[in-house]
């Protein structure tokens, strides 16, 4: 690192550059921290944890992403709350959990981003068992909850934020893919190989 010149410009990675606009046209601040994985202040900021606290597969494009969905799933008035009051230690909100998955598989399959776009938490079988129509497996409970999130997806704030980071998302992952070297040192594939 060069201490001799002045530093005019940092460098941004562009799908972080994409979504942490995308969060703010949104309503949402976007800070990284040690202490959490993901959580909600219930004031507009929104809390990731630091690359080095995250799994390999982990981004911070798919972790605001994953966390607008809930928020759609809450609805509006969860805005306010902790967490969009959601309870993530027992199983009182599994139902609502998958929901957002759902509503996240559609939103992403939309731009050919299912796959690169998934989610890394314990709810990954659950995303892993959705079929090519996510919303045609849902029990009408969830399914109710994924209808609703679909329609405030189509309504500010969200709209048109969400759907324009995504476009620019598949932009950008259309691009990268096609110089992306196809593994890793340590034999595994790049999420932009994802499919």
């Amino acid at each position: 690192m060069s201490a001799s010149r002045p530093i005019e410009h940092v460098y941004d990675d562009p799908l972080e550059r994409v979504w942490l606009g995308a969060a703010a046209r949104i309503g949402f601040r976007v800070v990284r921290g040690r202490d959490v994985f993901a959580s909600y202040d219930g004031a507009g900021t929104l809390t990731i944890g630091e690359r080095d606290t995250l799994d390999p597969d982990d981004s911070l494009a798919q972790m605001i992403y994953h966390e607008c969905c809930h928020a759609l799933v809450q609805g509006c008035d969860a805005l306010m709350r902790v967490d969009f009051g959601l309870d993530n230690r027992g199983g009182r909100d599994d139902a609502r959990e998958h929901a957002c998955l759902v509503t996240q598989a559609i939103l992403a399959q939309r731009h050919g981003l299912r796959a690169f776009l998934a989610p890394t938490t314990d709810y990954r079988a659950y995303w892993n068992e959705l079929g090519d129509d996510p919303r045609a497996a849902c029990s009408p409970e969830i399914g109710a909850l994924v209808d609703a999130a679909l329609e405030a997806a189509e309504r500010p704030p969200f709209a048109p934020h969400l759907d324009h980071a995504l476009a620019a998302t598949a932009e950008i992952v259309r691009i990268v893919r096609a110089f992306a070297p196809p593994s890793s040192p340590d034999s595994r594939r790049s999420l932009y190989d994802a499919s």
